[in-house]
């Protein structure tokens, strides 16, 4: 068939969209990487040639496409060629380890690989235990290796139709688990057609990403292009580089994890700098403080925007700007209200939908829900009920319909970069020959950022210490889970039922908190 014909079942993927943003004004900046400067005809030329690059390389509709990548253009376009194919998108975090991304691959049975040069010894490592039809380098080749940005300067950068139907798999993210099985939650291209994103104020949109583009701020870099906006690329968060983005490229729009937020607002150079031209500084993906937030406001103005969303539910409910009232801390500590077509319920043990004010878990139904688990439908059975997606956080909803989440069902930790799921942890500590048993928890400092803790108890004999365990878990699992204290004990405290009391340990870790 012609690449211009139409196709058979008209249906225009949010990649495309994106593209067509793109075609309205070739010469506008779109990306900001470094010195480099890439205009909207550049990167729209890019992504076409990077997908007939892919499909030349055998990639197509429905195949998986896996991203070992940092925050750099070429990222960018990758996503939307594999996109525009109909490929689903599936994006490491760099923070894991070599063990845990290979059974990532393994999980989504990757066709092809697409590698940041900077992740090159990590993608050799894992085509080494997993079999790869594809490893493709996103620039900086050396003749030797296949690059898929030296392959799409060979092909046209004409208009290719996107492949894509609302019900494919668009995109693929892991939140671990414990069952030895990861746990991978699938969106469709219909569901991110139907998130429509964009914004309604006036005035160009320039975001700054400075977290990674497998989380919460790709969705951001895909809105601003969307919106025909211009996203500058940092590598990663460093308080002072940020700053100086804001300051030198009138940032307007911005996403930060609470703690990294704190560090913006504590370095010595933020008095100094210039930041009026923020109109939204989302935060959100874990608790946080009402007293930072309260001198964030006045910090920076009334921009700030909290998010409250999960990966299986999808956005759930927003506190607005004209909610962040130093005045009215008792708003700072909800988490706003529903997202327009969010439904939310509050539902008891047996399902039953609870009044105001009453505690049980958050249950969710919208558009945005996941259509369920990679091939695990028993999983999916577990938290997909009678149209809700039950996200295991308990809470309440007042008489306004503000939310306020109080505690997890499930005993994960937010930390910076990703969750930390405390049986996983358990199960690397308790490997060790001189540990006899463990518990980890999650431990809010000042600032109600959660730290991982770890209470062990050593077999007899065992000299075993902190150092040796840390370094066993960045091995096992990587440098998300190394916990931030680790505590040794003769015995660990049970409950009733014989289980380790990790609400009495959680206690006496916070009266230590308390006590520095």
């Amino acid at each position: 068939m012609d690449e211009t014909t139409a196709p058979l079942h008209p249906f225009t993927s949010h990649v495309e969209e994106i593209l067509d943003a793109l075609a309205k004004e070739p010469g506008r900046e779109a990306l900001v990487h470094g010195d480099r400067r890439v205009s909207a005809g550049e990167l729209r030329g890019l992504v076409h040639g990077m997908a007939r690059a892919l499909r030349s390389q055998g990639l197509g509709r429905g195949q998986t496409v896996t991203l070992l990548a940092g925050n750099l253009p070429e990222t960018i376009a990758a996503r939307y060629a594999a996109g525009l194919l109909g490929c689903a998108v599936n994006h490491l975090y760099a923070g894991l380890s070599a063990d845990v991304h290979a059974d990532i691959l393994r999980d989504v049975e990757t066709r092809a690989l697409l590698v940041d040069p900077a992740y090159r010894d990590r993608a050799a490592d894992l085509a080494r235990r997993v079999p790869l039809e594809r490893v493709l380098l996103l620039g900086g080749g050396t003749g030797a290796e296949p690059d898929l940005v030296e392959l799409a300067a060979e092909e046209s950068t004409g208009t290719l139709p996107g492949a894509a139907r609302p019900q494919d798999v668009c995109t693929i993210r892991h939140t671990g688990g414990t069952t030895g099985h990861p746990k991978a939650i699938c969106t469709t291209y219909g569901q991110w057609v139907s998130v429509r994103p964009g914004w309604s104020e006036e005035g160009d949109v320039r975001t700054l990403v400075c977290t990674t583009l497998a989380h919460a701020a790709g969705f951001l870099a895909d809105s601003t292009l969307h919106r025909g906006g211009t996203v500058v690329l940092l590598d990663g968060f460093e308080p002072g580089a940020v700053l100086a983005a804001i300051e030198a490229e009138r940032i307007s729009h911005l996403f930060l994890l609470p703690p990294l937020l704190y560090q913006l607002m504590d370095h010595p150079g933020a008095d100094r700098t210039d930041t009026s031209s923020l109109r939204s500084l989302t935060y959100g993906g874990c608790a946080s403080s009402p007293a930072r937030l309260a001198a964030a406001v006045r910090r920076f103005g009334p921009v700030l925007n909290q998010f409250y969303g999960q990966n299986e539910a999808g956005g759930i409910s927003v506190l607005s700007p004209q909610d962040h009232d130093p005045q009215r801390p008792e708003l700072l500590r909800t988490a706003g209200k529903a997202m327009d077509g969010v439904e939310i319920a509050v539902v008891d043990a047996d399902g039953r939908h609870l009044p105001v004010g009453g505690h049980g878990e958050i249950c969710v139904r919208s558009p945005h829900v996941m259509t369920g688990y990679w091939k695990q439908p028993e999983l999916t059975a577990e938290v997909l009920r009678d149209g809700w997606l039950h996200t295991g956080d308990i809470g309440y909803l007042d008489a306004d319909g503000y939310l306020t989440i109080v505690d997890r069902l499930k005993d994960m930790i937010v930390v910076v970069g990703g969750h930390v799921y405390t049986v996983e942890l358990e199960d690397v500590l308790n490997s060790h020959p001189q540990v006899a048993q463990s518990a980890v928890l999650g431990v809010p400092d000042a600032n109600l950022m959660e730290r991982v803790h770890a209470v062990v108890v050593r077999t007899p004999g065992g000299d075993v210490g902190e150092e040796e365990l840390r370094a066993l878990v960045r091995e096992a699992k990587g440098a998300m889970y190394e916990p931030a204290g680790i505590r040794f004990v003769d015995a660990l405290p049970l409950t009733d039922a014989g289980k380790p009391d990790k609400k009495l340990l959680r206690g006496r870790a916070l009266a230590r908190v308390a006590s520095v």
